[in-house]
């Protein structure tokens, strides 16, 4: 049930120079959702009316994947004016004008922080009847972050910034994390009032909580369960780190919902992957975007599916496919790639170093090795030889291939699409098929061959294979 007195804030205008990329820091993928992703779907969990994100760098990108994951979110553009104080200042501007309930401020960058945490903040801010309530953590070293000041009762003075804190202050292990929770009746008031007097020329937020707590209100601070849900990702270390964290719980999260994995160091799953009890996933296995995952499939090793459809008791081996069905019982590999639209029947076979793009392949088919199949349509219990090749591009356009139910086509086929063979057809080892063939029919396009003797002799005296020849003509005549 949503909130109607709770908004929360998402700042994500800052340009990230530490990730030292072209792409905006919180578009950066982790566990296959950008990080705002992430943020955004706590935000959404904690059922707050209003979400407002806060975009300047890379605006267009930012905001195009904002409303992709939360259509609902409103867009506040951040001006010339830095600071997270200004940031947050525009954002309140965008809530109605009459709300008067709570405002939580996250920053798009830090994905680990999970609604529960936010709830029992927002719980404990409620409780207190505070101004100003803020998530710190205890860390072992504080360097780079903002401390939490605390007078000898304990309570909240203030937030220092790492450039602008004294000496004394830079021993203090209580950090800000960023996330906040405020009455709107308290940053109404304060926010016009930051300046960017300090180190860096910014309107602080961290500047509203000395403000408040010099007019006399209550400000509370709440350390977070754990320091690592507060962590943020300013560079590809830490976002290194981040990845490996979240995918440990992920991977432990399937484990005890009954998925064997057998090594949990080596298997990466997306976030927005499912997978049923009793599947099995082999080292080296990445499931990635939207794949799901039927009881009893086995994965693995060295594999990745991504946004694939893979169905009960299905086995894939040492395979890379996107955008696949693979239906119950069959089969996949060792070492094929399924590009996108392949789609395989209930007990099929796509086996060994075979590439499928377009495929529609029935059940009970086989395509056991070395062969591609692209733009092709593939009826029940049919098996096509090694080294079958559909070739569905003229140099203009792509073409279709069909091939019929229980057809037998033989090794090192040609099919020259658009072409139809008809069910129960047979194809001839070496036949380059470029006609329609009929049901029942044998299709066949073989030459006579000639021996043309004494070539090699001829042509390449001198060589071994010249005076191999001559050794076994001389031995065959004696």
């Amino acid at each position: 049930m949503t909130d109607p007195r709770l908004a929360v804030i998402v700042l994500a205008a800052g340009q990230g120079t530490r990730m030292k990329s072209s792409r905006a820091k919180v578009l950066h993928p982790l566990a296959g959702v950008p990080l705002i992703g992430h943020v955004l779907a706590t935000a959404r969990e904690l059922a707050a009316a209003h979400v407002i994100v806060v975009v300047r760098h890379e605006r267009d990108a930012v905001s195009a994947a904002v409303l992709d994951l939360m259509p609902e979110a409103t867009l506040v553009d951040q001006d010339e004016v830095p600071g997270t104080g200004r940031a947050v200042e525009l954002g309140l501007n965008a809530l109605p004008s009459g709300f008067d309930g709570d405002v939580v401020v996250v920053s798009g960058d830090v994905p680990l922080l999970d609604a529960g945490t936010l709830a029992s903040l927002v719980e404990a801010h409620r409780r207190a009847a505070a101004s100003a309530t803020v998530l710190s953590a205890m860390v072992g070293d504080a360097t780079g972050y903002g401390r939490i000041v605390r007078d000898a009762s304990g309570a909240v003075l203030r937030i220092v910034e790492q450039k602008d804190a004294t000496d004394d202050e830079l021993t203090i292990l209580e950090i800000n994390s960023g996330t906040y929770v405020f009455a709107v009746a308290a940053l109404r008031s304060e926010l016009p009032r930051l300046t960017t007097g300090n180190a860096q020329g910014e309107k602080y937020l961290t500047d509203v909580i000395g403000m408040l707590r010099t007019a006399g209100q209550l400000i509370d601070a709440v350390p977070a369960p754990e320091a690592w849900m507060v962590e943020g990702v300013n560079d590809r270390v830490q976002l290194a780190a981040t990845a490996a964290r979240l995918n440990a719980m992920i991977v432990r999260g399937w484990q005890l919902a009954g998925v064997t994995v057998q090594d949990p160091a080596t298997t990466w799953i997306d976030i927005r992957s499912s997978l049923a009890e009793d599947v099995e996933l082999l080292p080296g296995t990445h499931i990635a975007g939207a794949t799901s995952v039927a009881r009893g499939a086995r994965i693995g090793p060295q594999t990745t599916l991504v946004d694939c459809e893979v169905g009960e008791n299905a086995t894939i081996t040492r395979s890379d496919a996107t955008l696949a069905v693979i239906a119950a019982g069959a089969s996949v590999g060792p070492f094929a790639y399924l590009r996108p639209g392949t789609e395989l029947g209930e007990g099929g076979k796509i086996g060994t170093f075979v590439e499928t793009k377009n495929a529609k392949i029935g059940a009970g088919s086989k395509v056991p090795h070395l062969s591609y199949l692209g733009d092709v349509t593939i009826g029940e219990g049919t098996n096509i030889g090694a080294g079958g090749v559909t070739a569905n591009y003229d140099d203009i356009a792509k073409h279709a291939t069909v091939i019929g139910s229980h057809v037998h086509t033989g090794v090192h086929n040609v099919f020259v699409a658009p072409v139809t063979i008809g069910d129960g057809a047979k194809v001839g080892a070496g036949a380059v098929i470029r006609k329609d063939v009929p049901p029942g029919a044998l299709a066949i396009s073989v030459a006579p061959q000639r021996n043309v003797e004494g070539w090699t002799e001829k042509n390449r005296a001198g060589t071994a294979s010249a005076d191999a020849a001559s050794r076994a003509i001389t031995e065959g005549t004696d």
